[in-house]
Parts: C-alpha cells; sequence; structure tokens
C-alpha cells in the first residue's frame, strides 16, 4: 500500500461524510415543512393574509355574560322553603357573655371577634356561642309548648340498631362456643396424657410381679426357701386369696355332708358307747331293708382296694399345688 493510495481512500471517506450531512439536512427541512403544512389554521391565515413576518395569530374567544335574574329567583324560590322555626330550629346569635371575664375585668371584643390562631379562645368562643343558642332557644321551646326534657321512664334508642346487635349476639356465642372447644380439647389431652401415664404404670407394675414370681419360683427350684407364699401374690390373708374363713363358715353353719357325719359318728365328747342299741332303737324296723339284708351285697373286689391304692400312691408322688406342679 502506498502513500497516494491511502490519500485517495481519505478524499473519498470525507466526501461521503459531506454527502450525509447534506441529506440530514435536507431531511429535517422537510420534515418542518411537513409540520408548518400540516397546520391548517396558520394555511388559512396565510392565504387571508394576516400573518405577518415575525408575529403569531391569537385567537380569543369572546365572553358573554349571563345575568338571568328570572332563573336566580326561580331557583331560590325552589331551594327555599316555607317552614315553621320548630322544624327548621336555626339560631343567629353572638356568643353569651362570659362572666368570669367580666368579674376578672378581661371583657371580649363586643362584636364577638376573636383571634382564630389561638385555640383555647376559639374553642371557648364556640362554647359561648352554643350557650346563646340554648339560652334563646329554651324559651322559645316553652311558648310553643314542647317538652325539653324526658320522663323519668324514657327508655332511650339503643346507639345501634337490632340488626347489628344480633350480629354482635351472634359473634360473642361463637367465640364463646370455639372457647369452650378448645377447653374441653385441652382437657382431653390432659386425659390422655395421664391415662398413657397411668397405663405405663400398671404396665411397669405387671413386669415387676412377673420378675419377682419368675424369682421366687427359681429360688423354690434350687431349694433356698420351703415357702409358697409367692404364690399368693400381692393378696394378703385368706380372704384376699379367695379362701373362706372360719367367721363365713360359722355364719353359713356346717354344710350337709359334714352333718350327716356328725350324726353318724358325732362331733366332740364321749363316743364310745355312741352305736350301741337301746330297746327303741331295737324296736325301730323303719330303717330295714329285706333286699340289702337277705341278698347278696355288693362285692368289694379287687377293683375298689385297686383304685384306692393307685389315689394314694399318686397322692404321695404328685404335690398339693397345681401351680408349682406346672413350674416344676
Amino acid at each position: 500500500m502506498t502513500l497516494e493510495t491511502s490519500i485517495e481512500d481519505m478524499e473519498d471517506l470525507e466526501e461521503d461524510m459531506e454527502d450525509l450531512e447534506e441529506d440530514e439536512q435536507l431531511g429535517t427541512d422537510s420534515e418542518e415543512e411537513d409540520s408548518e403544512l400540516s397546520d391548517s389554521e396558520l394555511q388559512d391565515a396565510f392565504a387571508k393574509g394576516l400573518l405577518k413576518p415575525g408575529m403569531n395569530v391569537l385567537t380569543t374567544k369572546s365572553k358573554t355574560c349571563v345575568n338571568n335574574v328570572e332563573g336566580i329567583r326561580q331557583c331560590l324560590a325552589e331551594l327555599s322553603k316555607s317552614l315553621p322555626w320548630v322544624e327548621r330550629l336555626d339560631l343567629t346569635n353572638l356568643p353569651a357573655e362570659d362572666i368570669l371575664a367580666r368579674a376578672e375585668g378581661k371583657l371580649p371584643a363586643a362584636d364577638g371577634t376573636v383571634n382564630a390562631d389561638d385555640d383555647f379562645q376559639r374553642e371557648m368562643f364556640f362554647y359561648r356561642q352554643a350557650q346563646a343558642s340554648v339560652l334563646e332557644a329554651l324559651p322559645r321551646l316553652k311558648k310553643l309548648n314542647i317538652f325539653t326534657k324526658r320522663p323519668g321512664d324514657y327508655f332511650a334508642e339503643m346507639a345501634k340498631s337490632d340488626q347489628q346487635m344480633t350480629k354482635i349476639r351472634k359473634k360473642l356465642i361463637s367465640k364463646q362456643a370455639i372457647l369452650e372447644k378448645s377447653e374441653k380439647a385441652k382437657k382431653l389431652r390432659e386425659q390422655r396424657k395421664f391415662g398413657k401415664k397411668v397405663q405405663v404404670e400398671v404396665i411397669q407394675k405387671r413386669q415387676k410381679e412377673k420378675k419377682d414370681m419368675m424369682n421366687a419360683v427359681k429360688k423354690y427350684q434350687k431349694g433356698m426357701t420351703d415357702k409358697l407364699d409367692f404364690l399368693d401374690g400381692d393378696q394378703k390373708g385368706p380372704a384376699a386369696a379367695g379362701q373362706k374363713t372360719k367367721g363365713d363358715a360359722a355364719k353359713r353353719g356346717p354344710n350337709a355332708k359334714r352333718k350327716s357325719k356328725d350324726d353318724r359318728f358325732g362331733f366332740g365328747g364321749k363316743k364310745s358307747g355312741k352305736k350301741w342299741n337301746t330297746k327303741e332303737s331295737h324296736n325301730d324296723v323303719s330303717t330295714f331293708r329285706s333286699k340289702t339284708a337277705h341278698g347278696k351285697g355288693g362285692k368289694g373286689g379287687k377293683e375298689g382296694r385297686q383304685r384306692s391304692a393307685e389315689c394314694r400312691s399318686k397322692h404321695c408322688t404328685t404335690s398339693s399345688s397345681p401351680v408349682v406342679r406346672a413350674f416344676l
């Protein structure tokens, strides 16, 4: 690349830049002309010759003043109502005389003016104006025979309607029901906790009793003790174990088997000569049975003796307690 070619390229770029600037200037001029041409009012003024160099045309609208006296009177007649004073109760007066200020020598202005920036003075002005209205209105109401005081048995109206009070009552009842429900749920939770605690205590107690029982049985098997008190468990005394006491037996009296044996063999005292015959018993034949007397009696064979021997041997070899036999 030579120096001459670089210079020619630079000149071409400068010419292109100048062409772009001219195009942009022409574009802005055309936009301004379009905006001016689009304004129809300016074109009309220019056509009529109203435009002058360096000035703008300002259009002014004429304001018409209307004083419709008849319409105003008609509106006033519609707004005004010829009602008696009792229905209106309107008063226009100055504030009442301030007796305290007069006693202190601080008399307010006679025309009723007050400093609006002084809050205390302004509130007192309102108060005295209301007081003056009451002092003027009460005598006029009494002249018209209108009662200004309620009787002693008068029930004033509620500040809220019955519908609103019904809503409030429903809301209070719903809140009370929610509180009762929460209290009931709280009590149920406490009862469940207490029930679980009692259940755990009962299970622990049973496990302890079972453990003590097994230890006692092991000691008995090993010969470390010969007592069988552990079979009764936690029960104390024959009544707790389900056994019959002597007092209960005495109250009920002897059973039929015991009574028959007492009649046959006697009970206590001298037994010798108990079965001897007397004249009356010898002559008494009511219990006589001819079949048993002359017939063959039952054989007291070997079966009866063998069975009794087996029972005696079995009784000697076995334990008296089925619980101990089960553990053994």
